[in-house]
């Protein structure tokens, strides 16, 4: 099994990989050379699945085939219809952690089995239970949820970590907006609010 553990920000409109490399955050680049994969999902006129990009730009022909904004039904019963195909929000959110895990495997020429994902401040216990679910059907180990706002806090903090101040983390996605303070005294980060709005 790896010992690498990989971050993954799992966005309602795009979904980015991270990993640290010599102390420092490191971000990961997909199949298609970016750093940000639309977190999008869909079924192509084959009958194959479609992730990132190519998924987005199938949304604009076919929508019917095509899943935008899954995290927002994530935790919920609510079913997806792609084409005739009933899926659920955690099958869908797997898809696209799945094209995740093969292209950070790839770019780290390792298999990739362990990650933090990071979830909005205000996701209740079920749905970072589903959040977790998705990530062991995309064969991740989910080692930890990390709050959204924390997970920015602790980026900056890496080098600040000597400063005793406040912080007040401003999280504008494409799907929620967050907002957290955190105190940091002697290399210790604590969340001392948070709050947001998924609409």
């Amino acid at each position: 099994m790896s010992s690498t553990i990989i971050g993954i920000d799992l966005g309602t409109s795009t979904t980015e990989a991270a990993v640290i490399r010599d102390g420092k955050p490191v971000m990961i680049v997909n199949l298609d050379q970016e750093i940000i994969t639309p977190s999008a999902v869909g079924i192509d006129n084959g009958g194959n699945w479609v992730i990132g990009e190519k998924a987005r730009a199938q949304y604009l022909l076919s929508p019917d085939n095509t899943a935008i904004e899954v995290k927002r039904k994530i935790g919920t019963n609510e079913k997806i219809m792609l084409g005739k195909q009933s899926c659920t929000p955690v099958a869908l959110s797997a898809k696209l952690l799945e094209y995740v895990r093969t292209y950070v495997s790839e770019y780290l020429e390792e298999e990739v089995t362990r990650a933090v994902i990071s979830v909005p401040a205000y996701f209740d216990d079920i749905q970072r239970q589903a959040t977790v679910r998705a990530g062991m059907e995309a064969g991740f180990q989910v080692e930890r949820i990390i709050n959204e706002p924390t997970a920015a806090a602790l980026s900056y903090g890496l080098d600040h970590m000597e400063e005793e101040s406040h912080i007040l983390v401003y999280d504008l996605g494409g799907g929620t907006f967050d907002v957290t303070l955190l105190e940091m005294f002697d290399g210790v980060l604590e969340v001392k609010a948070s709050n947001g709005d998924n609409r």
